[in-house]
C-alpha cells in the first residue's frame, strides 16, 4: 500500500496495544491484549507490574499488525504508558526491584506522614501535583525507608515508558511528561526540584537526561527488532503520559 506509518506501543493498566497510524493520523492496524498487575512476593496485597510480561504482550500485538503493513514504510516507533510507576535499574537496565504499581497500597502511609520531610502544601506549590499515594515520590521514599541498599546500588530510576524505551534502544532517559506526574518536578522551571530531593534525602542523580515528546531517543536494537517484527534501526521517539496524550485522541 506504500503508506507512511508510525507504530505506537500503548501500555495501559487494563490493555496492551500496538497501533499503526498513518501520516494523516488514521489508525490503519491495531491489536490488543489484556494487562494485569501481579501480587508481590513479599505481600500478596501489594501490586507490581512484570516488565517481561508487558514486553511479551507488545511483541504478540506487533506480530498481529505487521502482516497488515506490507509495503508500508515504518518511520518511527513510540511508547505511551500510564504515569508515576517505574523502577530502579542497574547499569545494564535490569530491574533491581519490581515495578511498584499505582494500585499498590504500600505507599499510603508514606503519603500520610510526608510532613516528616516537607509539608503537603509546599510540595503542591513546587510540583503542581496534589496528594495521591501512588505518586512516584512516595514509592522512592518507601524504598529509601525499607530497602535503602537498593537506592545506594541503583544506576538509575526509570519511569515505565523509559524502561520500555531503554529495552528498545539501550538508552537511559527520563520522559518529561512522566516526570511531571511524579511530584518531584519543579513545575515552574520544568526541572527536578532540588528542594524536594534535599528535604527527602533522595538522590537526584538517579534520573537520566530529560526527553520531551517528539524527541529522538535512539534506534531500535536488532534483538528487539526481531522480537517485534519491526526493522532494526527504526527511530524510537519519545511520547509520554497516556492521559495527557488522550487529549489529542478526544479532539
Amino acid at each position: 500500500m506504500n503508506r507512511d506509518v508510525v507504530i505506537v506501543l500503548d501500555c495501559g493498566a487494563t490493555n496492551i496495544r500496538a497501533i499503526a497510524v498513518d501520516s494523516q493520523g488514521n489508525v490503519v492496524a491495531k491489536a490488543a491484549l489484556s494487562n494485569v498487575s501481579l501480587a508481590a512476593e513479599e505481600n500478596d496485597q501489594w501490586h507490581i507490574w512484570s516488565l517481561d510480561d508487558i514486553l511479551q504482550r507488545f511483541s504478540d500485538c506487533c506480530m498481529q499488525i505487521i502482516p497488515q503493513l506490507k509495503g508500508d514504510k515504518i518511520h518511527a516507533l513510540s511508547v505511551t504508558t500510564f504515569g508515576v510507576d517505574g523502577a530502579l535499574v542497574d547499569a545494564q537496565g535490569e530491574l533491581i526491584y519490581p515495578i511498584i504499581s499505582w494500585k499498590c497500597p504500600r505507599t499510603s502511609e508514606i503519603m500520610e506522614k510526608i510532613d516528616r520531610y516537607i509539608t503537603p502544601g509546599e510540595l503542591q506549590t513546587i510540583s503542581g501535583i496534589g496528594q495521591f499515594s501512588f505518586n512516584t515520590l512516595y514509592k522512592l521514599i518507601w524504598l529509601k525507608e525499607n530497602r535503602p541498599e537498593l537506592l545506594e546500588k541503583a544506576h538509575a530510576w526509570l519511569f515505565i515508558s523509559s524502561l520500555i524505551n531503554q529495552r528498545l534502544t539501550g538508552e537511559f532517559t527520563t520522559d518529561r511528561t512522566m516526570a511531571g506526574t511524579s511530584q518531584l518536578l519543579d513545575v515552574r522551571q520544568e526541572i527536578f526540584s532540588k528542594t524536594i530531593f534535599q528535604r527527602t534525602g533522595l538522590p537526584i542523580e538517579l534520573f537520566p537526561r530529560l526527553v520531551a515528546a517528539g524527541e529522538h531517543i535512539g534506534n531500535l536494537l536488532p534483538h528487539m527488532a526481531q522480537r517485534l517484527g519491526i526493522p532494526a534501526g527504526t527511530a524510537v521517539i519519545s511520547a509520554g503520559h497516556d492521559t495527557q496524550f488522550a487529549l489529542f485522541g478526544s479532539g
